[in-house]
């Protein structure tokens, strides 16, 4: 069983990481308000991290609008944008080179594999319908059956997937939700860590920046806690300890329905 302790006794360092493909809305604001005010209420430092690696859907002008949604709601930073710092840049689409050394590092574990298979055949391979709205879990069938320790310097065009320990429960304790676990290949499956387009995937990017920022806790939304449990893996075997988590409750509107970037189009950019 992973699991994780969380004791930590690091100075504390948060982080603020909006994705810049659309404007923020009151539910982004909440989430990094909390961030914010942790931070402040542990003496410590927070970090502004923009999130762009969907080049195709970002835009300098959104993370601009960011910047200045929340300087106008009373958040500010100690690094990052126009601030100092040890770990500029502060913007993921100008990391490659260190995520290209953070998958040579799990390439040589053997615990990732090339993975070809495109969404129709993951689907078509399930045997039975995933629920609406949720990530279908990669079949265990699809991965090769061999995975080696790969000495490689490029992962080339091509996705790679981390391989979970079927059945191997991974738990956590959540700062407001309190003791949590999922089960590898159960809740999830083997999960994307590069993508064929030559950027790294979520969970390696935020893992990969986390560790380089000494982030002693992470504070992002709910519908992240299943990623926690994803990512607890990466850093069990990459070696590093992982942070502290504390998943904030999502901003809903009067449906019930949890608040999309659309919801802020009525704001300029």
């Amino acid at each position: 069983m992973a699991s994780q302790s969380a004791v930590t006794t690091a100075p504390y360092r948060g982080r603020i990481a909006p994705t810049p493909s659309g404007l923020l809305h009151e539910g982004h604001l909440s989430t990094f308000r909390i961030a914010w005010e942790r931070a402040r209420q542990n003496q410590g430092a927070i970090i502004y991290r923009c999130e762009d690696l969907d080049q195709a859907r970002c835009k300098p002008e959104f993370d601009q609008a960011a910047q200045q949604w929340l300087r106008e709601h009373g958040l500010d930073w100690d690094e990052g944008p126009d601030i100092g710092g040890d770990f500029a840049p502060y913007t993921q689409n100008q990391r490659n080179p260190y995520y290209r050394q953070v998958w040579q590092k799990l390439a040589a574990t053997g615990f990732i594999y090339p993975s070809p298979h495109s969404r129709k055949d993951v689907n078509e391979a399930l045997s039975a319908p995933h629920p609406q709205g949720k990530e279908p879990i990669f079949p265990a069938k699809l991965r090769p059956t061999e995975i080696k320790s790969i000495q490689e310097s490029d992962p080339g065009p091509v996705n790679w997937r981390f391989k979970v320990p079927d059945g191997e429960v991974i738990t956590f304790e959540d700062g407001r939700c309190g003791s949590q676990q999922r089960i590898a290949g159960k809740d999830f499956g083997d999960f994307l860590v590069w993508r064929k387009d030559g950027f790294p995937s979520y969970e390696l990017a935020v893992v990969a920046d986390d560790q380089a920022m000494q982030i002693t806790e992470v504070v992002r939304g709910e519908d992240l806690l299943t990623s926690t449990a994803r990512q607890i893996l990466l850093y069990r075997t990459l070696g590093w300890k992982a942070p502290n988590w504390y998943h904030c409750p999502l901003i809903r509107d009067p449906k019930g329905n949890r608040l999309a970037k659309r919801n802020a189009m009525n704001r300029p950019c």
